[in-house]
């Protein structure tokens, strides 16, 4: 169960990270944001990322196994990065409609399943 949720809390990190990265390179679509500087876009973008680290910080101690969680550092790290590209793919996918996912970006994926499958292998 801690597994689980600690999966989910990772999402929505990352869900959170990806906006304030990204996100803000939609702003000037959005017309109360059309004329901001990069000042006011940091410090929004920093708000939003401090929202990623209300859901990254429990997740990493919920999961982490001596907090009695069932993830070694190593392997959080892996599923945090697994998860951070998947958001980030289906972020660029929804909002980023010139941007493609081509055949070499899908092979990518796979050694990156292929990370997760060896750092998991006992």
């Amino acid at each position: 169960m801690k597994g689980f949720f600690t999966v989910g809390l990772l999402i929505l990190s990352n869900i959170f990270m990806t906006l304030a990265w990204y996100g803000h390179l939609k702003f000037k679509e959005l017309k109360w944001f059309e004329n901001l500087g990069l000042i006011a876009v940091i410090l929004i973008s920093w708000g939003l990322a401090l929202f990623e680290y209300f859901f990254q910080v429990p997740a990493n101690k919920i999961g982490y196994k001596e907090n009695g969680g069932p993830f070694t550092l190593l392997q959080l790290k892996v599923i945090q990065e697994v998860i951070t590209l998947v958001v980030f793919t289906v972020f660029m996918l929804l909002f980023f409609k010139g941007e493609t996912f081509r055949w070499n970006h899908a092979v990518g994926f796979v050694f990156l399943i292929l990370a997760v499958y060896f750092i998991f292998k006992k």
